[in-house]
């Protein structure tokens, strides 16, 4: 799997929700007895990037943010990190960014809190979305959170629209949020709409099952997805791993990398930030695989996500070290 080595002021174009996480600062206990929380950016597309730039890549960001201290917040962190954010759409309409309260209980129970209603993400508009901007890109990525209202899902699909017009490669990261969506139906629809017409579709195995509307297999999957536009498909699978299948009959698997576990949010950005940095540099899918899973084991050890990321070094010094679960 080769992206297109034509040049392009951007790797990556992400379409999507960047919002705020609040995570607790106290550990061990519940969010009823939390009393601190510290405030980072949040959203897996924003986080995505926030990654990709880390690890060196050019990305940029559609989205709508609030005009408020919370919007501001957010673009400035982007533009800090690396993110380009001349296409962040500015809310007119009063609407609000998204919270997510962060509980860490222990390693194995965390949980989130999620404020979504009137989110401002979920409003940017297909005609605020810029044809020129996507024709810069090598890769689109959306994001499934954006799928599940109006007109964020119609923006989603315009931006599909004018990546496909201009051979951008087309990346679909699942990010299933139950609380986001009205019915399984409705998911698997629109999940299955932007997965046919993906070239790169990356998620959870129950990622896959909500989108199939059933507890598939991944040779079912993969069937499918190859029939359409697909040509490469990564399914995870937990600390069992990952697979990587090519619509050409290649299949690699990843190991999970052994880590000092805090909290499980985070884990799957950080994985497709670096997995797609890896692809994007012209690395083999095994070596991606290695790169995805040793960026997830490292942001699962630390308090954020988005500021958590690691660099190059850090994913190729775990590696190195090939301490695998």
């Amino acid at each position: 799997m080769h992206f297109q080595t034509a040049s392009k002021k951007y790797d990556i174009i992400a379409i999507g929700r960047a919002c705020l996480d609040l995570n607790a600062v106290e550990y061990n206990r519940p969010m009823e007895e939390t009393l601190t929380f510290s405030k980072y950016v949040g959203g897996s597309p924003a986080n995505i990037v926030i990654g990709g730039a880390k690890l060196g890549l050019k990305v940029g960001f559609i989205g709508k943010i609030p005009d408020d201290q919370h919007g501001r917040f957010i673009q400035t962190y982007m533009a800090g990190a690396g993110v380009d954010t001349s296409n962040m759409v500015i809310d007119q309409e009063g609407h609000k960014a998204g919270l997510a309260f962060t509980e860490i209980k222990s390693p194995e129970e965390c949980s989130i809190l999620m404020y979504r209603e009137g989110a401002a993400d979920l409003y940017l508009r297909p005609e605020e979305v810029n044809e020129n901007y996507i024709k810069e890109a090598k890769a689109l990525l959306v994001s499934g959170t954006a799928l599940s209202q109006s007109p964020s899902r119609e923006a989603v699909f315009q931006a599909i629209q004018y990546a496909k017009k201009h051979q951008v490669e087309i990346i679909f990261e699942l990010d299933y949020r139950a609380y986001t969506w009205k019915s399984v139906y409705e998911t698997s629809i629109y999940y299955s709409l932007v997965a046919e017409q993906a070239h790169v579709i990356i998620g959870t195995r129950d990622e896959f099952d909500m989108m199939e509307n059933k507890q598939g297999c991944n040779e079912d999957t993969i069937r499918h997805l190859f029939n359409h536009q697909a040509r490469l498909v990564v399914i995870k699978h937990g600390v069992e791993g990952s697979y990587a299948y090519t619509n050409s009959g290649e299949i690699f698997r990843g190991t999970a990398y052994k880590s000092k576990v805090l909290k499980t949010f985070g884990a799957g950005d950080s994985y497709a930030a670096a997995f797609l940095y890896a692809l994007l540099s012209g690395k083999d899918i095994g070596t991606a695989l290695k790169y995805g899973s040793a960026s997830a084991a490292i942001v699962v050890s630390k308090h954020s996500s988005s500021e958590a990321m690691p660099t190059v070094a850090d994913i190729e010094s775990l590696i190195q070290a090939d301490v695998i679960v």
